[in-house]
């Protein structure tokens, strides 16, 4: 029989849900060196913690945090909050020698990532940032292919990040629009995954260029109470100001010499989550596009002369990273996949004393991009990192 490992999780809407769900398939479909126990949930509302703890098996509810963080009992901490809170709670965690489990982005600041990061370095414990669409089989499989030389010299990154969620003017004022929650708009929110997934497949970045805009400046105030991270509901006629911005825009030099660019909006009409970059190299080039996320385009110079074209790899056979665990090639996996993909490693590097990425050193990383990215908005010019 597999030895236990208790997780107690601090958050409980939609990341807590797609946390709970990793926890629970993890040991179901690969060999993990031990099972996780959910143990206890914890959150500021008990009538809807406690519907939560129900539905997805959690042991028992915990309303401190303060107090699930240092229970002896608890081997994990999963930090499934929004990122104002992420600091507080990730730095009680690791000074109880807690393994973290923490939700992106970092933090609000790269002061307070580099401080979360330097106590759980001196701690030991295990941290790890879930910036889960590393773990998108048709994405490690482009970083598979890069390393073995596919594309070859790397010239261009271009990525976009686009959602049209708060389109509708009438759509509330939010955590996420607010800057002393969310720190950032989808500077902070979507580029930190896009940033992530550049420091992954193409390096680290050295300098930036940015400009950001707001369309819409003031919301009706939101009903805090509502269901849902992104609920639509708003308490009446009182309207408060927008103070993250609702677009970004960056271009970029890496490290590699190659250049590149991000665009982050909410205001994408009909992207509902569409994050697609391409990659072009000497040899050939990728692209990936997560509304097809079980794709992976793909363009190779080597090709017989008449016969050159983008060609479609399907990421579902057993030789592509984490697919064979799953279903019979062609049969596709979803978004939840990754973070099971997520829990797996994670599970490893305890038992194995190892490293997992991208972990609070990247992640202190990326929000260096991010805040360059803003005062480049603000200085009109380029910063260098």
């Amino acid at each position: 029989m597999k030895k236990q490992i208790n997780v107690g999780i601090v958050g409980y809407k939609f990341m807590g849900r797609a946390h709970s769900n990793a926890w629970i398939k993890a040991p179901l479909f690969f060999d993990t060196p031990s099972t996780p126990v959910l143990k206890a949930a914890c959150g500021r509302h008990q009538e809807s913690l406690s519907e939560f703890a129900q539905n997805w098996g959690w042991e028992e509810t915990e309303p401190d945090w303060q107090k699930l963080v240092t229970r002896p009992d608890i081997d994990i901490i999963d930090i499934a909050l929004p990122q104002n809170l992420h600091y507080e709670v990730a730095l009680a965690a690791a000074k109880a020698g807690k393994h973290i489990f923490c939700e992106k982005p970092l933090s609000m600041t790269s002061e307070q990532a580099a401080e979360m990061l330097k106590v759980c370095q001196e701690t030991g414990v295990k941290h790890y940032l879930n910036h889960n669409y590393r773990r998108v089989p048709a994405v490690a499989l482009a970083k598979k292919m890069i390393e073995e030389g596919k594309i070859g010299r790397i010239f261009h990154w271009r990525c976009a990040y686009q959602q049209d969620w708060i389109v509708d003017p009438s759509f509330p004022l939010t955590w996420q629009l607010k800057k002393e929650t969310a720190q950032a708009g989808p500077q902070w929110d979507l580029n930190s995954h896009a940033v992530d997934l550049a420091h992954f497949l193409i390096g680290d970045v050295t300098s930036v260029s940015a400009l950001t805009t707001n369309f819409i400046k003031e919301r009706p105030i939101a009903d805090e109470t509502a269901t849902g991270s992104l609920s639509g509901a708003s308490k009446g006629d009182e309207m408060g100001e927008v103070t993250v911005e609702d677009a970004a825009l960056m271009m970029v030099r890496f490290e590699n010499g190659a250049i590149g660019s991000f665009e982050a909006t909410r205001f994408a009409t009909g992207r509902k989550n569409r994050l697609t970059f391409e990659i072009y190299g000497s040899k050939g080039s990728l692209v990936f596009d997560l509304e097809r996320m079980n794709e992976l385009q793909y363009y190779s110079n080597e090709d017989t002369k008449g016969e050159h074209g983008f060609r479609t790899i399907l990421a579902t056979e057993s030789i592509h990273p984490y697919a064979g665990n799953w279903w019979p090639a062609g049969h596709i996996i979803g978004y939840e996949h990754a973070f099971v993909h997520a829990v797996v490693d994670f599970l490893n590097a305890i038992e194995n004393d190892t490293d997992i990425k991208p972990d609070f050193a990247d992640g202190l990383k990326i929000i260096q991009v991010l805040e360059a990215g803003l005062r480049s908005a603000e200085l009109g010019g380029e910063v260098r990192l």
